[in-house]
């Protein structure tokens, strides 16, 4: 059982953060399962903070400095990266409103081209999109969503798309979306691939 410096077990916590937490959003559930994964020492994966320029401060004492203006250094590249079982792990989670489609518009071109040279460096990518009207989450895998992202023919992916081509990813208590499986079969399909 994992605890926190408080005492309370994951579990716990867990459990009192709502009904299945399907009502929380993709990004805290992956915190919650990342957080998971590091405790019980199966992964380590972060979240990868925005670089920003910080421009004015209000600096009135060293305790209550507050910046009143930044901008974005770079754009960023993908949310996820970390390391298991010696894989080198890069991943962009997305949530789409729609049941019928995830629009190509919530990801940049820039972000497809990490993916493109995580993949092409040895490294495991990969996009979540959850379509959060109909509470399914998907692991679609970099070449996958690179080749159709750069081969499209239309403005959005259909949800049937994602049902074919993806790995549907239940919810879960601990881990809550335990992704790490699907990534299981990924290094295996890269281990069968490279012999």
């Amino acid at each position: 059982m994992v605890h926190y410096p408080n005492g309370q077990t994951y579990i716990e916590k867990e459990i009192k953060q709502g009904a299945g937490g399907r009502g929380m959003d993709l990004e805290k559930d992956l915190n919650l399962t990342n957080t998971y994964y590091l405790e019980t020492d199966k992964a380590v994966i972060y979240k990868k903070p925005t670089p920003v320029q910080v421009v004015k401060v209000d600096y009135k004492s060293r305790s209550t400095a507050k910046i009143t203006e930044a901008y974005y250094k770079t754009p960023s590249t993908i949310d996820y990266s970390g390391v298991y079982k010696g894989y080198h792990l890069d991943f962009e989670a997305k949530e789409s409103r729609s049941k019928t489609s995830f629009p190509l518009s919530s990801i940049h071109k820039h972000q497809i081209d990490y993916i493109d040279n995580v993949i092409r460096h040895g490294g495991i990518s990969f996009v979540i999109v959850r379509f959060v009207l109909l509470e399914e989450t998907y692991l679609i895998e970099g070449a996958k969503i690179v080749n159709v992202y750069r081969n499209r023919t239309r403005e959005s992916i259909p949800y049937t798309w994602f049902k074919e081509n993806g790995y549907l990813l239940p919810f879960g208590l601990a881990p809550r979306i335990d992704y790490l499986k699907i990534v299981d079969i990924l290094i295996a399909k890269e281990e069968a691939y490279g012999e």
